[in-house]
């Protein structure tokens, strides 16, 4: 494995952390509390991981593939990549947030902010595979 396949293995980590995020969200409507904890840790360990291979790849390749073809596209790209990348950066604080709440057994606040954290971080999650899908496989730029 090379630097180069990182955006595949981070596209797949995102994918794998909305799995464990879809999981985690069906067990707790079950009221499964044990495999809703360990669902929602296996996400934000699968997301540290996709934070570290994500460093890696642009500390290492230093450029960003610009999406120029096709050109009708490019806006729509731009916008899933732009609302992506906001809010990656805004779901960081609520993830912490919303995780320490839970180990703390604060419950009641922990579910008033993970109605906001869980869809933000699964758009994020979904929207990361999106961005992969489009930039490497449907309209590889080259």
């Amino acid at each position: 494995m090379t630097v180069h396949d990182l955006p595949a293995v981070n596209a797949s980590l995102n994918g794998l952390s909305a799995i464990f995020l879809t999981a985690g969200y069906i067990f707790i409507r079950r009221k499964n509390q044990t495999a809703h904890r360990n669902c929602m840790v296996a996400a934000f360990v699968t997301s540290i991981v996709f934070l570290i291979c994500y460093l890696t790849y642009h500390l290492n390749v230093r450029t960003v593939t610009p999406f120029r073809n096709p050109a009708w596209f490019r806006p729509v790209y731009l916008v899933i990549l732009l609302t992506h990348t906001v809010l990656a950066i805004v779901i960081v604080p609520l993830i912490l947030v919303t995780l320490y709440r839970a180990w703390r057994q604060r419950f009641d606040p922990h579910k008033k902010i993970a109605r906001w954290t869980w869809p933000l971080w699964m758009y994020v999650s979904v929207t990361g595979v999106v961005v992969y899908l489009l930039l490497y496989r449907i309209f590889p730029q080259r």
